[in-house]
């Protein structure tokens, strides 16, 4: 007989987790299904103020309190000590020249930092996956989810409007009857291969392909001589989103507190095959050797699992939901880890859906709300990618790149806020693609950006600041896109409550709000 379900999940990870959790708050009969068992490897590692706080949101919406230890890195010590994590106080880069040790100049034009937090205890986390994935599963079988692992399906036809799964558990037949199905899995997962849906690209993104694993002994920034500064950074660079970038691509470095580091690269195809990367491990010591600085910070580094290789990072499937089913982001498109940016992705998307599923089910706008919810995910995984693909053609000079980064941390910092303060959020769209104002200089400086970086001149390069810093100012409320501040952005509420107009409140009530707020 086959399971009868409202909802069938596929993939239990992060977003397969949280979606099966909501669903089953609202009163949906589901089956979350996977097709390994936890724990096991994941990659998706770094989270952030915005990604933790709709978490937040998530858990106290629908009554999910155990989650919300996981939203700062001091709650999670305190509740799951257990389950590995590693501190992310901020994003820090540091450019490479190939065959040069780094050397930090002292007009740090260099290196750039930007603080997410004010102290540990709030600061935001990286997820050693295969922890974090078997907690959130666990949670949610130990809310009433069904869950099956050991799972390949081989088919999904519909019968009427209804969905069906059908594949093997452990080699023993399995039929799914469902009103609705959710992927979410990876890039390339089930739907995609099953509906046969054909692959799109996104508009001027450089090919890219990336190398990574996880380690030990890998040596902090902060104590070698070559990165060394005489003024105090605003928080330990290497407790944060390390990233080396160079030419061509870049790496990250994330630390764990039981020291393991997830590392790896993601390059264009034309360094990708310089490095021969699909070899896999044997060219890790070849980028090493290309970057002096970085090979000695690996020279005692042991690698802990396989290394991984990805002949083709960027993924955009050209449709992503039907009348009985729906992708999460995370399954209908992946631009690159550059910014941490689809943990969040998926996570609005799993907020939208949750939406149209606690207030739609079974009614007449069900189908138009999802259609809707699909227009939105690929919008959101364009502009994303736009954003991306200018950051790649900043890599070879870096005050390009970090210029251009405000549009992130300018986007990021307005939305976290907006929702922290509880003001009407004036724009809901991931990196503000909603604000015209930001939105059109962000397409303006894009196109700047590919230009110099095909022939790069100091004036373009001063209009292109002057642009940034005009397009962002309506949402600039963190003090961001100063040069007087070399590079190094800290955290100073005073930035927000310079700034709190722009969130719809006057100075004392900011400074009210802030001084009664848990999470300064």
């Amino acid at each position: 007989m086959p399971i009868e379900v409202d909802l069938a999940v596929i993939g239990s990870g992060l977003g397969g987790s949280l979606i099966s959790m909501i669903a089953k708050r609202i009163g949906l009969s589901m089956v979350l299904l996977e097709r390994g068992s936890h724990p096991r490897f994941a990659i998706g590692e770094s989270t952030s103020p915005l990604m933790n706080l709709i978490i937040e949101q998530i858990a106290q919406k629908y009554d999910l309190p155990r989650l919300l230890p996981l939203t700062t890195y001091g709650s999670w010590q305190k509740q799951y000590p257990e389950v590995t994590c590693g501190l992310k106080r901020g994003f820090t880069y540091y450019h490479h020249e190939a065959g040069s040790r780094y050397n930090s100049l002292a007009d740090r034009s260099n290196q750039l930092m930007v603080a997410a937090s004010p102290r540990d205890e709030i600061g935001d986390t990286h997820w050693l996956r295969s922890d974090v994935d078997a907690f959130l599963v666990h949670e949610a079988k130990a809310i009433g989810v069904e869950y099956l692992d050991h799972i390949q399906l081989s088919s999904f036809t519909t019968i009427g409007k209804a969905a069906i799964l059908a594949g093997e558990q452990s080699g023993q037949p399995l039929e799914i009857k469902a009103k609705f199905v959710i992927d979410a899995s990876s890039p390339r997962g089930f739907l995609s291969r099953a509906l046969n849906i054909s692959e799109g690209s996104f508009t001027n993104y450089p090919p890219t392909q990336s190398l990574f694993s996880h380690f030990t002994g890998v040596k902090r920034c902060d104590t070698m001589d070559d990165y060394q500064t005489e003024a105090t950074p605003p928080y330990p660079s290497d407790e944060a989103a390390l990233h080396h970038v160079f030419d061509g691509g870049w790496m990250w470095v994330l630390r764990f507190n039981n020291g393991v580091t997830s590392a790896g690269v993601a390059v264009e195809d034309w360094l990708a095959k310089d490095l021969n990367l699909r070899e896999g491990e044997k060219a890790w010591p070849r980028f090493l050797n290309r970057f002096p600085s970085i090979a000695i910070q690996f020279e005692n580094a042991t690698a802990v699992q396989p290394f991984r290789h990805s002949s083709r990072l960027a993924y955009k499937a050209n449709k992503c939901v039907g009348e009985n089913w729906a992708m999460l982001p995370s399954a209908a498109a992946f631009i690159d880890p550059l910014f941490s940016t689809g943990m969040p992705l998926t996570l609005l998307g799993i907020k939208r859906l949750g939406r149209i599923f606690e207030e739609s089910w079974g009614k007449s706008e069900f189908s138009d709300r999802i259609r809707d919810y699909g227009r939105t995910t690929m919008e959101e995984a364009d502009w994303t990618a736009q954003f991306i693909s200018a950051c790649y053609s900043g890599m070879k000079r870096f005050p390009l790149f970090s210029a251009f980064s405000m549009y992130y941390f300018t986007a990021a910092s307005f939305a976290e806020m907006s929702r922290r303060v509880e003001s009407k959020p004036r724009y809901s769209r991931y990196l503000a693609s909603d604000s015209s104002q930001f939105a059109a200089g962000m397409r303006d400086a894009a196109k700047i950006m590919h230009q110099l970086a095909q022939n790069y001149t100091e004036p373009d390069f001063n209009a292109l600041q002057n642009l940034i810093l005009t397009s962002t100012e309506p949402l600039n409320i963190a003090g961001l896109c100063d040069l007087t501040k070399w590079g190094w952005y800290g955290v100073d509420l005073q930035d927000v409550i310079a700034s709190s107009e722009k969130l719809g409140f006057s100075a004392d009530e900011m400074k009210s709000i802030i001084s009664n707020a848990s999470w300064t």
